[in-house]
């Protein structure tokens, strides 16, 4: 059983924050690296964070200094803490789990993930 399921997306005005939530399944958690990705309607998928199963992390420059990734191992629970979002932070954002290619893990912008939640979508008005 892999399983994702994301929570916490909703509409805030610039300058405010969010907290994301993604609640895996064992062996979804356990299989390897996981992160949040991002993506707007005619643009391209963008990774914003990731995190190791050490607990390494990394960012999109975009996003570095007012994201960040957390993990919870005993709830098998991903976090993505948003502050000070701006109105180009609007997206639908993703949970993703265990790159394709293992040697891409901990490294936003590379790689593919095997396993997607179902998304949640983040609005920002200015």
């Amino acid at each position: 059983q892999v399983q994702l399921v994301e929570s916490g997306g909703g509409s805030v005005q610039a300058g405010g924050s969010l907290r994301l939530s993604c609640a895996a399944s064992s062996s979804t958690y356990s299989g390897g690296c996981m992160g949040w990705v991002r993506q707007v309607p005619g643009k391209e998928r963008e990774e914003v964070a990731a995190i190791k199963r050490n607990g390494f992390t990394t960012y999109t420059n975009s996003v570095k200094g007012r994201f960040t990734i957390s993990k919870d191992d005993a709830k098998y629970t991903l976090y993505l803490q948003m502050n000070i979002l701006k109105p180009e932070d609007t997206a639908m954002y993703y949970c993703a789990a265990d790159k394709v290619f293992s040697v891409f893990c901990g490294s936003v912008g590379r790689g593919d993930y095997r396993h997607w939640g179902q998304g949640t979508q983040v609005t920002v008005s200015s």
